[in-house]
């Protein structure tokens, strides 16, 4: 199972009864390999295109940079031209490895140029990177999914888009948030100080989900990027990172025009945006902070 995603017939059986309804084993509406696990995302993306078609008046398209047949869609003016807010989510596995193309570094770079726009960047987790056999048991044990294997790598593209455009963080490891009353998801560690466009107005928590990226940042300069939002982590279960006594991780950024840069650059994992790990007003209120 490492380094690839479930197959809908493997999530029926290890969320059931979750998904015991008979629409789910038709497959005539849900293929039962991966295919039918991935349209559970794209399901769940569709509240949230809805949100901000309703907030904001446009209809928000999604794109795959390469879709279930093989057909690409890179990042060019055919997508960016049209564009102000754009979402990238890094949900390729790197032994796919999908590279950033040079032509796409210089469409995004071209469109950063552009007062108001805003490019949010979810590179996912990256359970299993240690060659330490024991190690990875240990994130496993941690993260409690049986469905994410012992090393599950992502965001190769999302990481090169980082690289080229000068964005100073990396994507590691799968960490479990800290939970409270209700199995709710504990709030958040906030810096309302450095939050000046007010990203964070009306928010106090995101969406539960048993494995997030921790954002590191790579660079010493406290200017370049801010982290807003912090996330608790669940310290009853080991892991490597709260070994090196932490009990956050970093799990919003904002890094704010500079240079030829005009736009905006936040990170925000996919997870935040989709429906399959649940909504409240907490979350729909950053929704609508991205978007507006």
């Amino acid at each position: 199972m490492d380094n690839r995603f479930s197959t809908l017939t493997e999530v029926r059986r290890v969320a059931w009864p979750a998904y015991e309804d008979p629409k789910w084993s038709d497959p005539y509406r849900f293929q039962q390999g991966v295919a039918g696990s991935l349209e559970l995302f794209f399901w769940a993306w569709v509240p949230f295109q809805d949100f901000v078609e309703e907030v904001t008046g446009h209809p928000v398209p999604v794109y795959q940079r390469i879709d279930q047949a093989g057909f690409h869609t890179p990042l060019d003016e055919r997508v960016l031209d049209d564009t102000d807010v754009l979402f990238v989510f890094g949900l390729d596995h790197m032994i796919t490895g999908q590279e950033a193309q040079p032509g796409e570094i210089e469409a995004l770079r071209a469109f950063l140029a552009r007062e108001e726009a805003r490019l949010v960047l979810g590179p996912h987790h990256d359970v299993g990177a240690s060659d330490d056999l024991s190690v990875r048991e240990v994130e496993y044990r941690h993260h409690g999914d049986p469905l994410v294997p012992r090393q599950q790598r992502f965001a190769t593209y999302v990481r090169d888009l980082m690289k080229d455009l000068g964005v100073p963080v990396v994507n590691r490891y799968g960490l479990r948030p800290a939970t409270g009353e209700g199995n709710r998801i504990a709030p958040l560690s906030t810096v309302p100080d450095l939050d000046e466009k007010g990203w964070l107005n009306g928010v106090t928590n995101f969406n539960f989900h048993m494995h997030l990226p921790h954002y590191a940042v790579t660079s010493d300069d406290p200017k370049a990027i801010h982290v807003l939002a912090r996330q608790p982590i669940d310290t009853s279960r080991p892991h490597p990172f709260t070994d090196e006594g932490n009990t956050e991780f970093n799990m919003f950024l904002w890094m704010p025009p500079g240079g030829d840069r005009a736009a905006d650059v936040l990170l925000a994992d996919s997870t935040i945006f989709s429906t399959l790990f649940g909504a409240d007003d907490s979350l729909r209120n950053f929704w609508r902070n991205l978007v507006t």
